[in-house]
Formats: structure tokens, sequence, C-alpha cells
């Protein structure tokens, strides 16, 4: 990874505090930018940032509440996500 936020560096999920320095640090618009989670931290943090986001449900929140959060789509695998990102990103 060339940069990383944790919670003891800014404020925890879901405040945007994380995704909003990374993007700074990068200089990217949050347009151009697409939040990949497990949980519905990860998501409503990248919604809080007005950001998109993406779903994987191979990590600690059951599929159902990562739905609740609305992603662009929900993934099962490493493998699915790798295809979702060749086809959309």
């Amino acid at each position: 990874f060339a940069a990383w936020r944790c919670a003891d560096e800014c404020f925890s999920k879901p405040h945007p505090q994380m995704l909003e320095e990374l993007i700074e640090e990068f200089a990217v618009s949050k347009d151009r930018v697409l939040m990949i989670g497990d949980t519905t931290h990860d998501l409503q943090m990248a919604s809080n940032a007005s950001m998109s986001a993406l779903a994987v449900a191979y990590g600690a929140h059951p599929a159902d509440l990562l739905d609740s959060m609305s992603p662009l789509a929900r993934l099962h695998s490493v493998k699915e996500l790798g295809e979702w990102l060749y086809q959309n990103a």
C-alpha cells in the first residue's frame, strides 16, 4: 500500500476523516475513488464521505447488513471483486 489510515491516526469509522485524508494526500477527486469494505462501518464511512462503495461479503458482516447500505454491488469472492473492477473501474 502506498498509504493507509487507521483509528489510531483519525476518527474511527464511520467518520469520513480516513478517506478524506487519503483523497487529499493523493490529490484525487471523490468521483475517482471507490471504497471497498466488508462491514457496514466501511460502507457508512464511504457514504459520509460522499463516495461510492462496494461491499465484499467474505468478511466481517453478513450480506443482508451490507445490502442495507446500498453499495454499488455486493461481491462474494476476490475473483468476483477482480472481475467487477475490470468491467467497471
